[in-house]
């Protein structure tokens, strides 16, 4: 069945209009209206999750668990609604909207079972010493608890797993966290049918309806008024360097300042060793151009940059990936300013001296071709725009003159969510040289793969230094991602029956 969205605001249960609408830009089928957000919108939903996380907050872990999978299954009953108009405002194929649906009810699923295991809550206990000389010792009992309310920001680039009820909804709701939603304008009609399944949810499952609360449109002062608003205890966000910078600072400029996640992009730079590149220069050239362009380069881990020693095997290898490129067709970007964007970065590279162009194609409106440039070691150390994020199906050749001139570029790079290492046995010796350098500027190091396929497991780290995300201890993806919206709480001499239950086992 179709789906014909309201243009309403979900708020505590209750679908609301605003003050004024704006009108959604799909990719393709018809346009849609919806509610603008307004401060008293804004307002309204944070009292209301204030109000939920005093009944949310303590429920077992047992009923957040139940209120987790419910969410999944609501979602999946509305499975074939939710991809067309996923598709028709994206542009995004059916299959990627698919997979990308099944991962956003997995990850839910996967934090049901992650808090009903219960090592995420760290519990410690340090008996009481009362005949310790020259001072006893009382007992100290540690569990991690919720935060309170968050801020959640959809993302441009997935309408589902990072959106409405993606990863940050998911880890916010497991830890026992309401969660506001500043729903994407890319994508309104996606985020309100996803904000229909977790309100089925809520009453499925009897939860306090200010658990959610989604909030549509409005602009930058929406934005602003949700992160300052002081009931609010964190925001998770994905989006761009700018808009994340000045949230960012927006929370620290706070009487209170609060916790910051957000997740602002990375050029994810591959090191090309000399003896894999030698064996499998073609092979490679061809795999990292269907890396490049995989969902029009539209991701936060496409790999942007390759660094590779000036030699015949680069060569071959750039031969490759030029010529696999120029077969790929035009693919539809998200929205028309990402589109635009794309176009600016390509042109702002193409008028650099130092850059030479190896692949130049021309993309109008919300299409993109993929363009490729090569520059050396020396003018990309020089020139900073050279290693600015191009969102889109965009790669820089970085040429170098020996393995010390890649290790000293390596040095040089900022913050990123991955850094890869294509090496043979043979290369071992110059990867161990360069993994010291990766780890301390990647939250991801891979070996002999692309970064685009992130994981949805326990061990995947999907974040790194600043300006990857805003803070390096944390992850968007998996299940530390929880981590987040928990802070400790030490126990002293408490009674039993005053414990957190969670306390005790």
């Amino acid at each position: 069945m179709t789906f014909i969205p309201t243009g309403k605001h979900l708020v505590a249960g209750n679908w609301l209009d605003g003050e004024g609408t704006f009108t959604s830009t799909p990719a393709h089928g018809p346009a849609h209206v919806f509610a603008v957000g307004t401060p008293a919108l804004v307002a309204r939903a944070c009292e209301a999750a204030e109000e939920a996380f005093w009944q949310y907050g303590y429920s077992t872990r047992a009923q957040r668990a139940a209120f987790l999978r419910a969410i999944a299954d609501e979602i999946e009953a509305r499975a074939d609604a939710i991809t067309e108009i996923g598709s028709q405002e994206t542009g995004l194929p059916e299959g990627r909207l698919q997979g990308e649906r099944g991962r956003t009810t997995g990850q839910l699923r996967m934090f049901a079972d992650h808090i009903e295991e219960g090592a995420y809550l760290d519990r410690r206990c340090d008996p009481a010493l009362p005949d310790r000389k020259p001072a006893p010792r009382p007992e100290l009992r540690l569990i991690e608890r919720p935060v309170g309310p968050v801020a959640v920001f959809g993302a441009s680039n997935f309408p589902l797993a990072f959106s409405t009820a993606g990863g940050d909804t998911a880890a916010a709701l497991a830890a026992g966290c309401p969660v506001v939603v500043r729903g994407h304008p890319a994508h309104p009609g996606t985020g309100e049918i996803i904000a229909q399944a977790i309100e089925a949810a809520i009453r499925r499952t009897g939860t306090h309806p200010g658990v959610f609360s989604l909030i549509q449109g409005g602009g930058n002062e929406i934005g602003a008024t949700l992160v300052q608003h002081p009931l609010i205890k964190a925001v998770g966000f994905t989006g761009s360097l700018r808009g994340g910078r000045a949230l960012f600072d927006l929370c620290a400029a706070r009487a209170e300042p609060i916790p910051f996640f957000g997740e602002l992009g990375s050029v994810n730079p591959m090191f090309m060793l000399p003896e894999t590149l030698s064996a499998r220069a073609d092979a490679l050239g061809r795999e990292w151009a269907a890396s490049l362009v995989m969902g029009a380069g539209q991701f936060c881990t496409n790999p942007g940059i390759a660094v590779v020693l000036d030699n015949a095997d680069t060569d071959h290898f750039v031969k490759a990936a030029v010529e696999a490129l120029g077969k790929v067709p035009a693919q539809t970007m998200l929205t028309d300013g990402i589109a635009k964007a794309y176009r600016d970065g390509q042109a702002r590279l193409a008028s650099r001296n130092t850059v030479r162009s190896l692949l130049v194609t021309e993309s109008s409106g919300r299409m993109a071709l993929p363009n490729l440039f090569e520059t050396t070691g020396k003018e990309f150390q020089a020139d900073p725009v050279l290693g600015e994020e191009v969102f889109g199906p965009l790669g820089l050749v970085v040429r170098v003159t020996s393995v010390e001139d890649m290790l000293s570029l390596a040095r040089g790079f900022e913050g990123q969510l991955t850094a890869t290492i294509h090496m043979d046995q043979a290369d071992t010796a110059t990867a161990r040289q360069l993994l010291p350098i990766l780890e301390r500027k990647a939250g991801r190091v891979l070996v002999n793969g692309f970064p685009t396929g992130v994981e949805v497991v326990d061990s995947m780290v999907h974040g790194g230094p600043y300006p990857a995300s805003t803070n390096f201890g944390a992850t968007s993806v998996g299940s530390m991602a929880i981590r987040r919206f928990l802070r400790p709480v030490s126990y002293q001499n408490m009674p039993a029956d005053l414990l957190p239950s969670d306390c005790l086992g």
